[in-house]
């Protein structure tokens, strides 16, 4: 397929690396030019800005930081006075009827609904179709995608998903249903790391092997994926590099609240972690993966 594919992150880099290797024909685009130029030798075509990446093509995909840089580069707001667009021409404006953007990036609810009303109004269509995995993931293809919007663009999008990811679930036709699943899930791995950081710390400080305590717990009762990898982060404190940075998280929690308060939904344990991703941001630990806030439970408990 004709594929522009719009941010080129730790993420973004590895999913548009594979699907070059399925032998799709990407362009792409990336604020910084350097992630975008890395991808000339497997056969991409660079562009200098989001509109030239999506004239044209049969699906745009992003994979972008935040709602304000999907909104720049779909809606094209603030590209012109940067000197990225003619007259601030983004995705929305570039791409051809009937394509199909697929937004894979993490995002609001509400972002999701207003990009899912502007690609109907532009007579093209609009699939969520964020990410569950880490970078390492999204080298190996190993991502699970939770797709949502209409039933035959996702089957279009199919072969694409397949390249990227190892199981793709399907989360009805309302494209936002996928993005609060993915806040929700996102939720739970931070509930996750709290509890591990809670039990680490009360472990440590009373002189057990804090090591040997992850393998029990990973060897029965917790014998999961997230459990492994966060817990070998928090037993070892190796916070850096990062795999998602703690501001991310942070960003993902407010949305998550932002949620939650428009379905009057109380969750008290998000609001208790927001405060644990504020403490560690007050404390220098914006560079560091989100699992760092498990230095709050740490420092808390004397350690």
């Amino acid at each position: 397929m004709n594929i522009a594919f719009i941010g080129l992150g730790n993420m973004g880099s590895a999913m548009a690396t594979n699907l070059l290797k399925a032998g799709h024909t990407l362009t792409v685009y990336n604020r910084s030019r350097a992630r975008a130029d890395a991808l000339k030798p497997l056969g991409a075509r660079v562009t200098a800005t989001p509109g030239e990446a999506a004239a044209g093509a049969e699906v745009a995909i992003t994979m972008l930081a935040d709602d304000h840089a999907l909104e720049s580069v779909v809606l094209g707001q603030g590209l012109a006075e940067k000197g990225l667009a003619e007259k601030g021409k983004g995705i929305l404006d570039s791409l051809p009827p009937n394509a199909i953007h697929v937004s894979m990036s993490t995002i609001s609810v509400a972002l999701s609904r207003q990009l899912a009303a502007a690609h109907t109004e532009g007579k093209q269509h609009y699939v969520a179709a964020p990410v569950f995995g880490r970078p390492e993931a999204a080298a190996a293809a190993k991502l699970f995608i939770v797709a949502a919007g209409p039933a035959a663009q996702i089957e279009r999008c199919r072969p694409l998903f397949d390249a990227m990811g190892q199981k793709t679930f399907i989360a009805g036709d309302d494209p936002s249903g996928a993005n609060l699943m993915k806040l929700a899930g996102n939720f739970l791995i931070t509930a996750v790391i709290e509890g591990m950081a809670e039990s680490f710390a009360l472990v440590r400080k009373s002189g057990l092997d804090v090591n040997q305590f992850h393998e029990i717990l990973t060897s029965s009762l917790f014998n999961a994926p997230i459990y492994k990898t966060y817990g070998a982060l928090i037993a070892s404190e190796k916070f850096e590099p990062a795999g998602f940075k703690l501001p991310l998280g942070l960003k993902d929690n407010r949305l998550l609240l932002a949620a939650a308060e428009e379905a009057a939904v109380p969750m008290p344990m998000a609001s208790l972690v927001r405060d644990r991703f504020l403490a560690a941001l007050a404390q220098g630990m914006a560079e560091s993966d989100w699992s760092a806030i498990s230095r709050i439970s740490a420092k808390d408990a004397g350690l």
